[in-house]
């Protein structure tokens, strides 16, 4: 038996004996065992380099196509930049409302002050602060903004200022707190002292209501307030009843043609089992007739305020 023919059985035998050890060895090993690297590497054990891995597929028998994801649309902020001027200062009246904004009502959305206004507005409900909005975030604003009661404080009731530091002939200026608090004192006076000729107008003001409904459309309520009697006339062609009317009193003061009156009137409305409510503002300088009236959607926050500025209302009640 020659050399040859000892060195095949022999490794013959390590096979036999450690087939596993046999597969699990390297290429290089094989050959040096037995000088064929493609038999060693038959079975899959070999030591060498793992393959590449195919890529993913879009499918069972591809090509090795790679299936990319959609990326979500970029945001649509072009829309409210665009928009018409009322529907961009209605937007600034929405941030003034919300205590965010005190620049002018000018419409221009990428201001300074206006887009700082809207990144505050957007970190405070956990949003992107980007300065700009989306119509669906232009229509969140100003529906918080409409459900947010106006605060507005007369200039001529605020407290002067007091110069710097006491002096032994002056007493110290008093604490913020306390100018708050002697602030609100005095608009509480004022208010009790308004309280009963603004609940008189109100409620002047639902007696004719609930006399024009119930005339079926007639009365001084429709010829005053023009609105009121379209409401009317489309509610009755819906085939709907006008039901309970309810006043609350928005605003109330001095204006520049006399009292100015601004209440806001929940109307109940039934057509068989279904109710629904239709809140109206209804704006007026008392009179008779009434002066300058006007009704607006509770909705319509910068509508009321406009009427109240051009009225030049100093109000009681706030």
């Amino acid at each position: 038996m020659g050399v040859s023919d000892m060195r095949f059985l022999a490794v013959l035998a390590i096979v036999a004996f450690v087939p596993a050890v046999a597969l699990a060895q390297s290429a290089g090993e094989v050959e040096r065992c037995f000088q064929n690297p493609g038999a060693c590497a038959q079975g899959g054990g070999g030591g060498g380099a793992p393959a590449a891995q195919a890529p993913a597929t879009g499918g069972g028998g591809g090509g090795g196509h790679v299936v990319s994801r959609p990326t979500a649309p970029a945001p649509d902020y072009t829309t409210v930049l665009q928009s018409p001027d009322p529907d961009r200062r209605k937007i600034q009246e929405s941030l003034r409302t919300l205590d965010k904004y005190n620049g002018p009502i000018d419409g221009n959305l990428q201001s300074d002050a206006t887009i700082k206004a809207i990144q505050d507005w957007q970190k405070a409900r956990g949003s992107n602060p980007v300065g700009k909005l989306t119509p669906q975030e232009a229509q969140q604003l100003n529906a918080e903004a409409a459900r947010t009661p106006i605060r507005r404080v007369d200039p001529s009731t605020q407290t002067a200022t007091a110069p710097a530091g006491p002096t032994p002939l002056q007493p110290a200026p008093k604490s913020n707190a306390d100018a708050l608090k002697d602030l609100q004192a005095r608009l509480a006076e004022r208010r009790k002292a308004a309280e009963p000729k603004a609940e008189a107008a109100t409620q002047s003001l639902i007696r004719d209501l609930k006399a024009y409904v119930a005339a079926d459309g007639k009365g001084v309520a429709g010829d005053q307030f023009a609105d009121f009697a379209k409401w009317y006339a489309d509610t009755k062609a819906a085939g709907r009843a006008v039901g309970e009317i309810a006043p609350v009193i928005d605003d109330y003061g001095d204006a520049k043609a006399g009292a100015a009156v601004a209440s806001e009137v929940l109307l109940e409305t039934k057509k068989g089992a279904s109710n629904q409510s239709q809140c109206l503002v209804f704006a007026w300088i008392e009179g008779n007739p009434r002066k300058d009236p006007k009704v607006f959607s509770c909705d319509d926050v910068a509508g009321v305020e406009k009427w109240k500025t051009d009225q030049s209302l100093k109000s009681a009640w706030r």
